[in-house]
């Protein structure tokens, strides 16, 4: 291809290049904390490699991180099948990583439940907002109903305006020429 890519096929290019950059950056520590017997967990992974905690659940990427820690299950379950009789210093440590995943768990819940609720407000926004649209809509249509009632109302007033100054003006002359006539008739009767 020697055209021209447009902006979009770029923006295209970048993120799929970043996203493969993200997962194979997750890939990475899901192997090392596996080599470092680290207890591997989703929010542990998301922390280390330093992505969104949405990524290690991705497809391609959850199935990676579940299977690391299946291994790491097995093998703490074959150590105890083996007989391996648990050391008090085992039994702390053993302890101690239940109570990192527990605090690890927690994290990772509490972020997934502000996550929740965050796109469930912004779902509730966009529910308010259609509404909201509606009823501008409507209020508009009022608006403009109102608007054509009233010009109506003042065209009717200017034509009664106009026609009560006709009237007006028409009393103002049969005044007029009845103090005429009344002077006439009074100036012909007298002696």
């Amino acid at each position: 291809m020697s055209g021209k890519r447009t902006p979009a096929e770029v923006l295209a290019d970048s993120r799929r290049r970043d996203s493969r950059l993200k997962r194979a950056k997750v890939l990475e520590t899901v192997e090392a904390m596996v080599s470092s017997d680290q207890p591997v967990t989703f929010a542990a992974v998301a922390e280390t490699a330093g992505v969104s905690n949405w990524l290690v659940y991705a497809d391609g990427v959850r199935e990676h991180i579940q299977t690391a820690r299946d291994k790491q299950t097995a093998r703490v379950q074959r150590g105890r099948a083996a007989g391996t009789t648990a050391s008090a210093d085992g039994l702390k440590t053993d302890l101690e990583l239940a109570r990192q995943e527990v605090a690890s768990l927690r994290t990772e819940r509490d972020k997934l439940k502000g996550a929740l609720q965050r796109q469930l407000g912004q779902q509730l926004d966009q529910v308010a907002v259609g509404d909201l649209i509606a009823r501008i809509n409507e209020l508009t249509q009022q608006n403009e109903r109102l608007i054509a009632e009233r010009d109506t109302l003042e065209r009717a007033n200017a034509e009664l305006e106009a026609k009560l100054a006709e009237m007006e003006e028409d009393l103002g002359a049969a005044r007029t020429s009845l103090r005429r006539m009344i002077q006439v008739e009074n100036g012909s009767q007298t002696p």
